[in-house]
């Protein structure tokens, strides 16, 4: 398929209205299969390399930043106290202690672990299916998440090589993730581009995470300004219709509102401590001592990695105000049309905090407006759920084709 633009259509694709796996899941789902085994994260490498043979083909020297920026590093925990990653947004109900009724979302199901970029996009996808995402167990992974999931390991595979390292505690499996990040900026500034980078961050007085899919550094050299990309996937060869676009504009908002806020040194490394229960003075299991040596710093303890982490974000500029979603076709990878947008501070940040307010409490889960109830045939909550009850038999006789001409 040729380009397109989000406001010029020109080879006429039909709009669908929704696709399985565009409801802002692909990210959490990636999150939760690359860090539930380490036979996957090997599986990424090479299927026919051990991670002794890994370690040795990537040995380097302090010099070669340009090579340590190509690996990225995946944890195999030998600890139960990191079996859960900070960026993991798929719940499993039977695996939490009952709360009290007044305790907050945020605190019955993320706490020490701060909000994912995904649950805001999945709480303005639908906050009621959001609701039941948490109190009945996470989303089920279909077949066409399972292909987003592999486009982007394909993807981040062309730039970038997966090592296994073997972490011993919460605060080394965080330090992981502080040292992916100094790794793909590495990357990112010899090179010009990195993929599936980590960002950790503070917005609006709530600790955030999320994985950006692509950053690239502008063409011009007068422009340093990086450019913040995300790629969707499609089960068919159509356009998503405007909520799904809407939804993964914000998803990319989120994460510029996050990376400016680094640059700008908004990260209060005292309160991350405490918010986390982590100690900074943790010693890092031996191979991320190593591995940070060879990156050309040393460092022992969490709090050398979090400095690192710091001296890292103030080397960059504020991203791009201009943002790029593309639209790829699963079946052959071509490109359905690219959504080019402007960022918007003051609409992203009413709706962080209408997400946030769910997460505290302050606001009940909300069924999605009427003329979006389509979702709700999607939805594998649609059977307990009145919005689906009230609206099934609105279009009950509506073709998925009629309703799209309509969008």
């Amino acid at each position: 398929m040729a380009e397109t633009s989000s406001s010029n259509n020109v080879n006429n694709i039909p709009i669908e209205i929704v696709s399985e796996e565009e409801m802002a899941f692909i990210e959490a789902a990636y999150a939760s299969v690359s860090s539930s085994s380490s036979s996957s994260i090997l599986s990424r490498c090479s299927s026919s390399s051990s991670p002794t043979r890994l370690l040795h083909n990537n040995a380097i020297s302090i010099n070669s930043i340009t090579l340590v920026s190509k690996r990225r590093l995946s944890s195999s925990s030998s600890s139960s106290s990191c079996a859960g990653d900070i960026e993991d947004t798929v719940v499993n109900s039977s695996s939490q202690k009952k709360p009290n009724i007044s305790d907050s979302f945020l605190r019955r199901f993320r706490k020490k672990r701060a909000l994912s970029v995904t649950d805001l996009t999945s709480t303005e996808w639908c906050p009621k299916q959001m609701e039941f995402t948490l109190l009945l167990g996470g989303r089920k992974v279909n077949q066409f998440m399972k292909a987003g999931i592999a486009r982007h390991a394909k993807l981040e595979a062309e730039v970038i090589t997966r090592m296994e390292v073997k972490v011993q505690s919460q605060e080394d499996r965080m330090a992981l993730k502080f040292l992916n990040f100094i790794a793909g900026v590495n990357q990112l500034l010899f090179e010009g581009l990195t993929r599936e980078l980590p960002i950790i961050g503070f917005a609006e007085d709530i600790w955030m995470v999320g994985i950006i899919d692509e950053v690239r550094m502008p063409l011009t050299e007068n422009d340093h300004n990086p450019i913040l990309i995300d790629t969707k996937t499609r089960a068919r060869d159509t356009l998503p219709a405007e909520p799904q676009r809407r939804n993964g504009r914000l998803q990319l908002m989120c994460y510029k509102y996050m990376w400016d806020n680094l640059v700008a040194d908004n990260f209060p490394s005292k309160d991350f401590f405490t918010y986390f229960g982590l100690n900074p003075q943790s010693i890092l299991c031996e191979d991320l001592r190593v591995l940070s040596a060879d990156s050309g710093f040393s460092a022992t303890t969490l709090d050398d990695v979090v400095r690192y982490y710091r001296n890292t974000y103030m080397m960059l500029s504020p991203a791009n105000d201009q943002l790029l979603l593309r639209y790829e076709y699963q079946k052959d990878h071509s490109l359905l049309c690219e959504d080019k947008f402007a960022y918007d501070a003051v609409w992203l940040k009413n709706q962080i905090r209408s997400c946030i307010e769910f997460w505290l409490g302050e606001r009940e889960a909300a069924y999605v407006h009427e003329e979006e109830r389509w979702k709700c045939r999607f939805c594998q909550y649609a059977p307990v759920c009145p919005a689906y009850t009230e609206s099934k038999g609105i279009d009950a006789n509506t073709s998925n084709d009629s309703k799209a001409k309509e969008v």
